[in-house]
């Protein structure tokens, strides 16, 4: 390979493979789909990545190989290393729950309220209520794999009129298209969600292609809404006119009828069959009444300067995993000779087939009597020891992978509980995964918050009930704890912070969320706690009255009005040991 070969890119990790070469190559056989006339060029080598990183989840790594020409890869052992590896990474990033958090929402419930906690709540019961609906839970989850699997991920919002609220659906990133322009930084002004339709033959129908486009663009003139001279008002953005709208473009075109160079971002609009929705409305350019594309990427790790995908969790441990696959095909050949060796005999009689007057082939089972000459021998090769090296080589390279990966050995469960002499030895073992884990939930925070902002402005779009205009609040996906902690610890340290007065009961209960409690709301929770302490404490009071006695006070004690200061009290009745008493007193 010379330098002008030599690609570095978001997937160079994956350069080391020959069927990389291939992927937009005519007729390639590990990648037919890949170089239809539709698919721009650049973005072949994320799709066929993506096709790589699947036969790894799915056990087809020697498959793939063997469609690239390489068939002594269908002996490949695969026993599932790289789906164990995503599906750990993937629980310790989701924790054991995900709940939506707006911020100032847990000081609702306070003696005196901060301002906009109450509107916070209330904002914050509906974002929830909506998740329930969506099953938000669940759709985090389908997104989240793919993202750790693939390194990318794709989430698009849709207001429906029928449900009156948004609906959630997940993309494979496979059909994530975006057109970035010069000036986009962050967001595209233009998303294609693209894929292929096969061919029908007992409905008639032909080998298609479906594009799902959203662009931003000016409002036209004969908008539902008035004249583009003006503009538009937003809800979420009351006073402030936009003259930007989102349009929503849903076509299919025969392959048959596509020419060489009309990619996805050229398809010919003459040729194009626009889908209609149950209303009637064909969707060619449909005004979404928003000024946002709502179309969520997540991606798995930061990007690096320039760049807009994520990385696999596989990506830097891809080789090793290959590695253990080879080394798991070598342990499974050496098995068979371990388990039934190879005998070598001298001065055997081999029995005769009578029906054809040839020796017979002599069968290494159980129960084989086999007879010697006088001078016969018997010999058998042992492997077992060519067995044990590979074992200890599989354990070595597990170990390089879950380093490599950062997962670690603790995270992957490999690791001996002997091996740990303290939890403090624990937490430092886990502390690459914490980093890891810090780094993947840090990628995705601000994409959550999006997320929940374009819910909020769909329902304010489709004035749903409850919902009224104003700018929309930030909201957050709140992650639970990814290992297990201390619960007593965190426990006597909060009663004890809280006691001395160094922490509020918000904070204190926040901390115990955090901690793994059950607990499913904080501000609910701190008001449970404030109802069931006022009584409690009146009780003591009462108990404390009762043993001073209903008069010592008033014996003891007695306002000083002579001294005009009112409230100021002295002893009376009583006389200090100190104090000579005087005759007549």
């Amino acid at each position: 390979m010379g330098l002008r070969q030599l690609v570095i890119d978001a997937w160079s990790w994956l350069n080391y493979k020959p069927v990389m070469a291939e992927a937009g190559r005519l007729g390639s056989r590990a990648f037919p789909e890949l170089a239809k006339t539709w698919v721009p060029p650049h973005e072949l080598r994320r799709l066929a990545a993506y096709k790589v990183l699947a036969s790894y989840d799915n056990n087809q790594v020697g498959q793939l190989a063997a469609a690239g020409g390489d068939a002594s890869a269908l002996e490949r052992r695969e026993l599932g290393d790289a789906a164990n590896l995503v599906d750990t990474a993937l629980g310790y990033l989701l924790g054991s729950e995900q709940k939506v958090m707006v911020e100032g929402a847990e000081h609702a419930d306070a003696e005196t309220p901060t301002p906009g906690a109450v509107e916070a709540a209330a904002v914050q019961d509906r974002l929830r209520k909506w998740a329930d609906k969506e099953l938000l839970t669940f759709r985090v989850q389908q997104a989240e794999r793919a993202a750790v699997l693939l390194g990318d991920s794709v989430m698009v919002l849709a207001w429906n009129p029928e449900k009156q609220r948004p609906t959630l659906r997940v993309y494979d990133p496979g059909f994530f298209f975006p057109q970035w322009g010069d000036e986009d930084e962050d967001f595209p002004r233009r998303v294609h969600l693209a894929w292929e339709l096969p061919a029908d033959d007992d409905a008639g129908l032909k080998a298609r292609v479906r594009r799902v486009t959203y662009e931003l663009g000016p409002i036209s003139e004969d908008g539902e809404d008035g004249a583009a001279a003006g503009g538009r008002q937003y809800p979420w953005e009351p006073g402030r006119m936009s003259n930007v709208t989102c349009y929503l473009t849903d076509a299919e075109w025969l392959l048959e009828d596509l020419k060489n160079g009309e990619t996805l971002d050229r398809l010919p609009m003459d040729k194009a069959s626009f889908r209609v929705r149950p209303d009637g409305t064909e969707l060619n350019r449909l005004d979404l009444m928003i000024d946002f594309v709502p179309v969520v990427h997540i991606a798995n790790t930061i990007p690096d300067g320039g760049e807009h995908w994520g990385r696999s969790i596989l990506a830097r441990v891809l080789q090793a995993l290959d590695e253990l696959a080879a080394t798991d095909s070598d342990s499974s050949a050496a098995s068979a000779t371990t388990g039934t060796p190879i005998i070598g005999l001298a001065g055997a009689r081999l029995p005769v087939d009578r029906a054809t007057g040839k020796p017979q082939e002599l069968q290494v089972k159980a129960g084989a009597v086999w007879q010697l000459g006088e001078t016969g021998r018997m010999d058998a090769l042992d492997t077992s020891p060519q067995l044990a090296e590979l074992r200890a080589r599989v354990d070595h390279l597990l170990e390089r992978i879950a380093a490599n990966s950062r997962v670690t050995a603790a995270g992957l469960g490999t690791l001996e509980a002997t091996e740990v002499p303290s939890g403090y030895a624990l937490k430092l073992a886990l502390g690459p995964l914490d980093a890891l884990i810090g780094m993947m939930r840090l990628a995705r925070e601000h994409k959550y918050r999006l997320l929940f902002k374009m819910v909020q402005r769909l329902y304010q779009a489709g004035r749903a009930e409850g919902w009224t205009d104003g700018e929309t609040l930030p909201a957050r996906l709140a992650w639970a704890p990814h290992t297990p902690t201390d619960r007593g610890a965190v426990l006597e340290e909060v009663v004890k912070a809280y006691g001395a007065g160094v922490l509020s009961l918000e904070t204190a209960v926040a901390m115990l969320l955090e901690a793994g409690y059950p607990i499913k709301d904080a501000s609910q929770e701190v008001e449970r706690i404030r109802a069931k302490a006022e009584p409690e404490a009146a009780v003591r009071v009462a108990e404390a009255a009762a043993r001073r006695g209903p008069d010592e006070d008033d014996e003891y004690l007695e306002e000083d009005g002579a001294s005009g200061s009112a409230g100021v009290r002295k002893p009376v009745g009583k006389v200090s040991e100190r104090e000579p008493v005087e005759a007549g007193r």
